[in-house]
């Protein structure tokens, strides 16, 4: 089966965070963040927050993190500090975050990246990752990647009636196995506790 939009099916309407990550940018001269707002609006999405903040690991995790923590952000798409300047650390904010790491979006996101800057796609370390029940995405800060990273691939696995598949229909199943993990957790926990507590009384 080819890649391609099935219009039989239905659209299904994602919430995406949007976080730009720069030291010298503002929300009146970003203009990478209002770039990717516009292509996720257009494409028929909502665009849950957007923030800017600082080339700093803390801030950045602490950003993504309460987005994923919130109800109702299904998608995080960041942009900057994915290079080797040595204040680039959004892959070292975001990566401790991750479940699972998504290997194919940084894979692809080379592929399409080298058609348009050749061999200086190098210098990116674009990746993407699961945060618990949260897609997280991170691209580079100028717009022609994240052009790259939207159009070339986000557009169409953001979007229910991509076939053969998208990451739309695997949003339900993405916490299966959790409430089990957990569920087994809090049993030894309290298993653990009433041997201690009968250990005192001994």
């Amino acid at each position: 089966m080819s890649a391609r939009i099935d219009y039989t099916r239905s659209f299904v309407p994602l919430r995406i965070a949007v976080l730009t990550i720069s030291d010298t940018r503002t929300p009146k001269t970003d203009k990478s963040g209002p770039l990717l707002v516009q292509m996720i609006e257009e494409a028929g999405h909502t665009v849950a927050d957007r923030m800017v903040t600082p080339d700093d690991e803390k801030s950045i995790r602490k950003a993504v993190r309460a987005w994923v923590k919130a109800k109702g952000i299904d998608v995080v798409i960041t942009t900057g500090g994915t290079g080797f300047t040595g204040r680039d650390v959004t892959p070292e904010a975001v990566r401790p975050l991750f479940d699972k790491e998504i290997d194919g979006f940084s894979t692809l996101f080379h592929m399409l990246s080298y058609q348009t800057v050749g061999t200086s796609t190098v210098q990116s370390r674009a990746c993407g990752g699961l945060a618990k029940t949260t897609l997280v995405f991170s691209v580079p800060g100028s717009p022609g990647a994240c052009k790259d990273a939207w159009n070339g691939i986000l557009k169409f696995q953001l979007d229910a009636r991509h076939r053969p598949c998208s990451f739309v229909e695997l949003l339900p199943r993405l916490g299966e196995g959790k409430k089990k993990k957990k569920d087994g957790k809090d049993a030894r926990d309290k298993k653990e506790k009433k041997a201690k507590k009968d250990k005192k009384k001994r």
